[in-house]
């Protein structure tokens, strides 16, 4: 038998707990009913609805946990719920601010009231267009305003005339030129000519141009009335426009102010608008009969002005009509736009122009009042996203503005829409690894995220634990229109959880790998002209995944076959082991055999480790590797000081190497040189070590295992061959049925350690020895052999400090 009597091998029962289907208490997931709740995800769920029905500032929750456990469907569920209970929210527009035209004025209506409203400012803009033109070609308003133009010429032509019949008294006529109004001496009855009036005598020019200028002083101080006479007309003409606007405006604001009668803020705004209306009506009405395209540029005065047709309408950028319920937003492209909303521009004659018709409400607009689900990588990854989501949180509002601005790269004139007030709560979901890098770099995001739903990676196997997963099982199957499962295939399921939790006692909780492979045996079941889908289904769709993703382990194999990867399965050697690793492919993965080999001569006590001397090995590799050399200080050196260097090497591996998983491997390699004792290499091995020679556990025990086995059956299984193991890893084992089947069969062994020893006397089979009461080590022992060496090595660095080496 292969390792000492004092190593038992673990038995075939031992290395895979089956489910019984029969305990399951079902024939097929037809029979069992729909699961509510999320699978052994207790904690999680108590923060989840701890944080949502919290109404207080900065319980937001983070949902953490490997991806796939369920995250999202379980913030769903529960936040879904809430929602449903809770009324829906406020609708949102913007509309224009006639005194503020850069920043349109947010206006809140109850919900389905904001379309409503939309609908009556379109028709109210559609109508005033022709109402404010018809109301000034009417000819009512003609006639008056012929009237008031009438009036201002009467006036005019009545002061000339009093001056002109006080100048002709004089012999003076006032006449009118293209220039002007001026005065001429009258002849005969007639202005005089003026080449007439210089060929006068200078003296009669001298009188008469005196007697001109002075009722040219009374012209000119006539007409400087004229300007005060037509500002006085424009504004009775404006009175005139505005009486006929409001007239016409309050006639077509009717039916909005009725539909808005218990909203004053809506009712106020109406008010601005009239007022507006009032104000510009000639502006409109000019505007109303150009054509399409027409600017209008005394009223659009800047970019940012609507045209004057649209500057009435409303913009409904949050329309609740018709939810119900609170809102539940998941926003799969969370950019800084995406969720706090944008300007949007228009090219127009060259020139970038917008209004308030462009703004685009964000998420935030959108689940405002109820709750967004955000994932914390994506929005992480859109630059300033982060910052636009804590801005909106911080202050409860929600800003509108461009990543542009908040950077100050932009000084062109733009909108600044007012902001409107958050409520909303927000559920971020992402791996651990995100949330404690932003507890521990962000001071805002625990403030933010008070409540963290940490969820789990597995669940306890028991048997309650099973039936609700066979529950989960017969749901997801009627959800996505899939065959039964009959009890034997949900068993296998269960089982193969417990192998993707590497643990018997336990169950994954990745629900997505659950999900797929539930499809995949659904199809195999249809190929298969099953009505029902059984464990052989399920199996063949285990298998097709690994043959799927094994062409990497495959080539591997076919080289250590072919001799080109040196990996021995057979006889002994010194100073060599064989270690165990695991190669990830996808979310596949797979064991493989690496040589271990160890060197050691006289030295200062240095155990070298290759792959960190060339930078191939990572820390924690390298941590194991030093562990190595405190255990041998504290066995064997106590009273001598340690003198070998050794060097210690993964043969043929060309890319990095991490973990410590293979250091209970290298401490065997290192003690086989020291000692000289042969290492069976018919015996993989994995397990990390502490410096007193404890065997600690480590992971992919399962892919390890089945790779050393793998290896050693390509030239047959000869009985002797097998995997040592950490013992408190036993647990762990739901190893494939080939592998199972040979252990029983004794074809193949698996040896479970808890120290150093242990390893030792299983891949040596020679004793590995206790110290006695002398201090010495049992004779012929491992122990033994490598204390030897190390003295001998000591007193061989005694001798050359003594200038002695032949002693």
């Amino acid at each position: 038998m292969v390792g000492a009597p004092s190593v038992r091998e673990l038995p075939a029962a031992a290395l895979y707990r089956a489910t019984d289907p029969a305990g399951l208490g079902f024939s097929t997931t037809a029979d069992l009913p729909d699961l509510d709740d999320i699978v052994g995800q207790d904690r999680a769920v108590e923060a989840i609805v701890f944080a949502i029905g919290l109404e207080a500032d900065g319980y937001n929750v983070f949902a953490l946990g490997p991806t796939g456990t369920g995250k999202l469907t379980t913030l769903r569920t529960y936040i879904g719920r809430l929602a449903a209970e809770r009324p829906a929210p406020s609708d949102w527009c913007y509309v224009f601010e006639p005194g503020a035209p850069q920043r349109p004025h947010a206006l809140r209506l109850p919900p389905g009231l904001g379309a409503t409203f939309r609908d009556e400012m379109a028709r109210f803009a559609a109508d005033l267009r022709g109402a404010l033109g018809a109301a000034f070609e009417d000819e009512g308003f003609r006639a008056r305003r012929e009237r008031l133009d009438e009036e201002l010429k009467e006036r005019r032509e009545n002061a000339l005339e009093a001056v002109d019949a006080l100048a002709r008294a004089e012999g003076i006529a006032v006449v009118r030129t293209p220039v002007g109004v001026g005065c001429l001496p009258i002849v005969d009855g007639r202005p005089m000519d003026p080449d007439a009036f210089h060929k006068l005598p200078e003296a009669d020019q001298a009188r008469l141009r005196e007697r001109m200028e002075a009722f040219e002083e009374k012209v000119e101080e006539t007409v400087r009335k004229f300007p005060r006479w037509e500002r006085e007309q424009r504004r009775r003409v404006q009175e005139l426009e505005r009486e006929t606007a409001l007239r016409t405006v309050e006639h077509l604001l009717e039916d909005p102010r009725r539909s808005m009668a218990g909203q004053p803020e809506v009712l106020a705004h109406l008010d601005r608008v009239q007022a507006d209306v009032v104000e510009h009506a000639s502006g409109l009405a000019a505007a109303s009969a150009a054509p399409d395209g027409d600017l209008a540029p005394a009223l659009r005065s800047t970019a940012v002005e609507p045209a004057p047709a649209r500057r009435y309408e409303v913009n409904l950028i949050v329309d609740n009509a018709g939810t119900g319920h609170a809102p539940v937003v998941i926003e799969d492209d969370p950019g800084y736009a995406d969720l706090v909303g944008r300007v949007e521009y228009t090219a127009t004659l060259g020139a970038l122009t917008t209004d308030f018709h462009l703004i685009r409400a964000g998420a935030l607009h959108r689940a405002n009042g109820g709750y967004l689900i955000l994932e914390a990588l994506k929005v992480l990854q859109q630059p300033l996203a982060w910052e636009g989501l804590k801005r909106a949180l911080r202050s409860r509002q929600i800003r509108i503005g461009s990543p542009a601005q908040a950077l100050g790269l932009v000084t062109t004139v733009s909108l600044e829409p007012e902001p409107i007030p958050l409520d909303v709560k927000v559920a971020l979901v992402g791996d651990r690894r995100i949330y404690t890098l932003l507890a521990a770099a962000d001071p805002d995001f625990l403030e933010l995220f008070k409540i963290a739903a940490d969820f789990e990676e597995d669940v306890p196997r028991t048997p309650e634990t099973c039936g609700v997963y066979a529950r989960l099982v017969a749901t997801l199957a009627r959800r996505e229109g899939l065959r039964p499962l009959d009890a034997g295939a949900v068993a296998r399921l269960i089982e193969e959880g417990a192998r993707l939790a590497s643990d018997q006692d336990r169950i994954s909780a990745h629900m997505r790998t659950f999900s797929d492979l539930i499809h995949e045996t659904d199809s195999l079941a249809g190929e298969a002209g099953r009505a029902v889908a059984t464990a052989a289904d399920v199996e063949s769709a285990i298998e097709g995944r690994r043959r799927r993703a094994g062409r990497a382990r495959e080539r591997l194999l076919d080289a250590v076959e072919r001799g080109l990867l040196l990996v021995q399965t057979t006889g002994a050697a010194v100073g060599q082991a064989n270690g165990l690793s695991v190669v990830f492919t996808g979310d596949q993965a797979f064991g493989m055999p690496s040589r271990i080999s160890a060197t050691v001569r006289l030295g200062a006590g240095d155990v070298v480790d290759i792959e960190r001397e060339v930078e191939l090995g990572g820390p924690i590799h390298s941590k194991g590797v030093l562990i190595l050399s405190g255990f041998l200080g504290g066995r064997y050196a106590r009273d001598l000081p340690l003198s070998l260097h050794a060097s210690l090497v993964f043969e043929q591996t060309y890319g990095g190497v991490e973990g410590d998983s293979a250091s209970l491997a290298e401490l065997v390699a290192l003690l086989s040189a020291l000692g000289d004792v042969p290492v069976r290499q018919s015996i993989g091995v994995t397990g990390s070590v502490d410096q007193r020679g404890d065997v600690q556990p480590v992971g992919g025990v399962n892919e390890k295992v089945e790779g050393f086995f793998d290896a050693c059956a390509l030239h047959h299984l000869r009985g002797d061959q097998g995997v040592v193991i950490p013992a408190v890893n036993g647990r762990d084992l739901m190893l494939r049925r080939d592998v199972v089947d040979a252990v029983a069969a004794g074809r193949f062994h698996v040896w479970p350690v808890s120290t150093v020893d242990e390893a030792l006397e299983a891949l040596t089979g020679v004793r590995a020895g206790r110290r006695g009461r002398s201090g010495a080590w049992t004779r012929g022992s491992v122990n033994a052999a490598v204390e030897a060496r190390l003295r001998a090595l000591a007193e061989t660095t005694r001798a050359f400090a003594r200038g002695d080496p032949g002693a």
